[in-house]
């Protein structure tokens, strides 16, 4: 009965010593978006504020590790941050995701396997709220009022989702232009 209990104890302090080894590897997923912002320097690339007609929806922010956009995908870490003004319904946004895709000519097999994904991570938004999505070594990991929700491992889909904003046929060119930090009139 005796080995039992050392083989237990053996066992139970092995456990703990590999916890704690797992841990301290940087391949770890910090749970919250402060330990994200503690853990290196983000440069603010641009900002804007989404409005249709006179309300105001949503502010957006841009920034990376360099202070650069498009960034190094494998060397570089990037931070988009969308704090709503408004309620929205995950279904809603999941559609109006759709809708931009469809808009910038992404074929839809291109984008239909991550609709259930995006179903299980995206919440409903209150007014307050705020999304961010994290990209780091080619991975996208999203972040609801500063808590981890979700990641998305296949690595092209941090770009597809911030083709929404950022791309040259993006349905808002202005905000792309703001996000990029881009002066019209230079």
């Amino acid at each position: 009965m005796l080995k039992f209990y050392v083989r237990l104890i053996v066992i139970t302090m092995l456990q703990q010593f590999i916890t704690v080894q797992v841990l301290a590897t940087d391949d770890i997923k910090p749970d919250t978006l402060n330990n994200i912002l503690t853990e290196q320097v983000y440069i603010p690339v641009g900002q804007t504020t989404f409005s249709v007609l006179f309300w105001d929806l949503y502010k957006s922010k841009l920034l990376t590790t360099s202070g650069k956009y498009p960034i190094e995908l494998t060397d570089e870490k990037l931070l988009y941050q969308i704090n709503y003004l408004t309620d929205i319904s995950s279904k809603d946004l999941i559609e109006r995701t759709v809708e931009q895709w469809q808009h910038l000519g992404v074929p839809r097999e291109n984008f239909e396997s991550y609709l259930p994904m995006l179903e299980k991570i995206w919440p409903d938004i209150k007014e307050g709220d705020s999304l961010s999505l994290y990209v780091s070594n080619n991975k996208s990991t999203f972040y609801f009022n500063n808590d981890l929700i979700g990641e998305i491992e296949q690595q092209e889909f941090s770009q597809l989702f911030l083709d929404i904003w950022l791309s040259k046929n993006t349905s808002e060119p202005k905000l792309r232009l703001e996000l990029l930090g881009i002066n019209k009139d230079e």
